[in-house]
């Protein structure tokens, strides 16, 4: 079999080249369309999208600290979402607190922001966040 290729535009000149052979026959001779191709038609196979699990957002602290049992408790009796409110109102309220005492002690707001931190882990620790 003869197959010939050829290109043109190669810095102003023609370009050509030619092949002389077959794509199925290697170097020594061996057909590879016979040994490579499977002899039954191919099978479909179906491919399912990967099962995503939801990830559980769960409190590290649940049930840490002294003060995490009345926590529980409390959220248990008056309701997840009216609990969340209470708890951001005692936040922003405890916040402020801290933002008066830094005004009064003449801190910046680098030193406030730390207080804040501080006090928010000294909630985590003491189980206010459970």
């Amino acid at each position: 079999m003869l197959t010939s290729i050829s290109a043109t535009g190669f810095k102003g000149g023609l370009l050509s080249s030619s092949f002389h052979g077959n794509w199925g026959k290697s170097v020594a001779g061996e057909n590879y369309y016979c040994t490579q191709l499977p002899k039954s038609a191919p099978t479909r196979v179906r491919v399912r999208k990967p099962v995503r699990f939801q990830p559980v957002m769960k409190n590290v602290n649940e049930g840490k600290g002294i003060f995490a049992p009345i926590v529980v408790l409390t959220r248990n009796i008056v309701g997840r979402k009216r609990f969340n409110q209470l708890r951001g109102k005692a936040i922003a309220l405890h916040s402020q607190v801290i933002t008066e005492f830094c005004k009064s002690i003449g801190a910046d707001a680098k030193q406030r922001q730390g207080l804040i931190r501080l006090a928010k882990k000294n909630g985590e620790r003491l189980g206010f966040l459970a």
